[in-house]
């Protein structure tokens, strides 16, 4: 799937801002517990969540790219979910466990509301009303 016309450009733009800001609200949040970024944190967090909305009205997928958008997608939310669960437990004694479940929670934020506009799109679309 590429994201490469001129009529996905806001749809690309957002879904890379997204990506980059999620992973430095996850990092930051550990590595460095800013107070502002704490107390924030809801707002970020709505920004990700508006981005993914963005990416999800703004991204024209049809047939093969929607299939494979929604793939990936729906893997990317499955394993960012577990993965929150399993990696604090098991990389606790390294210290990094935090840090990447919180990495995995702004990414959820992000790919969560693009998932399922394009989820409804498409079956809008298949049904074509």
């Amino acid at each position: 799937m590429t994201i490469k016309s001129a009529e996905n450009s806001w749809g690309a733009w957002a879904f890379l801002i997204g990506v980059i800001i999620a992973i430095i609200i996850g990092v930051f949040t550990i590595l460095l517990p800013i107070p502002a970024l704490t107390k924030y944190s809801p707002q970020i967090y709505a920004i990700l969540v508006i981005l993914g909305l963005v990416v999800g009205f703004s991204i024209n997928v049809s047939g093969k790219d929607s299939q494979t958008f929604l793939l990936a997608g729906a893997i990317l939310v499955i394993v960012s979910k577990f993965g929150m669960e399993s990696v604090t437990g098991s990389l606790i004694g390294i210290g990094i466990g935090d840090l990447v479940s919180s990495v995995f929670a702004a990414l959820l934020a992000l790919f969560v509301p693009a998932t399922i506009i394009v989820a409804l799109k498409t079956v809008f679309g298949v049904a074509k009303i």
